[in-house]
Order: structure tokens, then sequence, then C-alpha cells
């Protein structure tokens, strides 16, 4: 059986197979599904999760993990709706995820090698958010942004990030009230309708 071709994720940098690649775009898909129009904050993540059921925008989300600690922080409800509904109500909150890494990590890459990935895979995230996104302010969601942090800082985005350094909100799945407390009265300023 022939070997499958190897190809660098644009969306990762990571060698990827057709499989990879396909469910790259499929999630591309999903999220384009629910991008707002005019986005007011952009919530920046490190690595998306490995899991479809996971992704934010998956449309069978089980909205576990970063998902459920989003839509906890900006307060909407996901008790017995379908996953719709509630991307809905973030749409219209002007609100979007993205991730530095936009695929999750393949099986048996090391925490130094994630770091180079982030690393190399910023300069595309920095383009993408100035060309394409173009929100009105950052909010950092991952305390696994903390190693491109600076750089990320640094490079000149064209709007505020927030929180101020060092530091990211909802860094961990059970964020205690007060993070969650500056992370709504960051979204508050940020001009869209009170959460």
């Amino acid at each position: 059986m022939p070997t499958p071709t190897l190809l660098p994720c644009d969306g990762c940098g990571q060698l990827a197979d057709s499989a990879h690649i396909s469910r790259r775009l499929q999630r591309l898909a999903w999220a384009t599904r629910f991008r707002p129009l005019h986005i007011q904050a952009l919530l920046l993540s490190g690595i998306a999760p490995a899991l479809d059921s996971d992704f934010l925008y998956a449309p069978d989300s089980l909205f576990r993990g970063e998902a459920g600690a989003i839509l906890n922080a900006v307060q909407i409800s996901t008790e017995g709706r379908p996953p719709e509904i509630a991307l809905a109500e973030f749409q219209k909150l002007c609100l979007m995820l993205t991730h530095i890494l936009e695929c999750p990590l393949q099986d048996g890459v090391s925490v130094q090698q994630a770091v180079a990935l982030l690393e190399k895979q910023l300069p595309s995230a920095i383009t993408r958010i100035r060309r394409s996104l173009k929100p009105r302010r950052i909010l950092l969601i991952s305390a696994g942004l903390q190693p491109v942090e600076d750089k990320l800082r640094q490079s000149n985005l064209g709007c505020p990030i927030l929180p101020p350094p060092p530091g990211a909100f909802l860094s961990t799945s059970t964020p205690e009230e007060k993070e969650l407390q500056a992370f709504r009265t960051a979204l508050m300023g940020s001009e869209h309708q009170t959460i």
C-alpha cells in the first residue's frame, strides 16, 4: 500500500494527510456559518480542541471544555437546546472564537513541539486577524497563548488586546467568578449588548 503524501497544513503547520485537511476544512465551514458580519470581540485561543464534540462551532457540540467555559462566561444557556440556537445567540453578540492552531495537536506532539507550532503559526494568525477578521478588540482566553503572548501584543493588530499583560481570560475550563466577571466587563467595553 502506498504511503500517503503528507503536506504542511495551512491551519496548524503540522504535516497532514488528506483526512486532516478535510477535517480542518469542515471545522472552518462550521465556524464560518456563525461568523458575525462585524466582530466586536475576537476570542483568541491557542490550540483547537481534539474532539469535534468539544469544538464550539460543531453541529453536534456538547459544549464541554473551552466551548462550555465560553458559553457559560457569556451567559448563553445550552440546557435542552440545539447547538445552533446557542451559536446563533453567540453570533448575535458579535463574538467570534478562533485558534492560532486551527487543528488539534496530533498524537505524540510534545509541549516543546506545540510551542514551536504556535510560534510558527503566529504570523499567519496575525495576518488573518488583520486582513479578514478585523475585530474591534481581542480577548485572550487561553493559558496556552503564554509562549506567544508578547509577540502577539507587539504585532500592531490595530485593536486592543485584553486582559492587560500577562494573562488570559478563561484560562481553565472552570474559571472562578472573579475571572468570569473580568471577562464580562471586557466584553461590555467592546460596545455590544450587555451580557
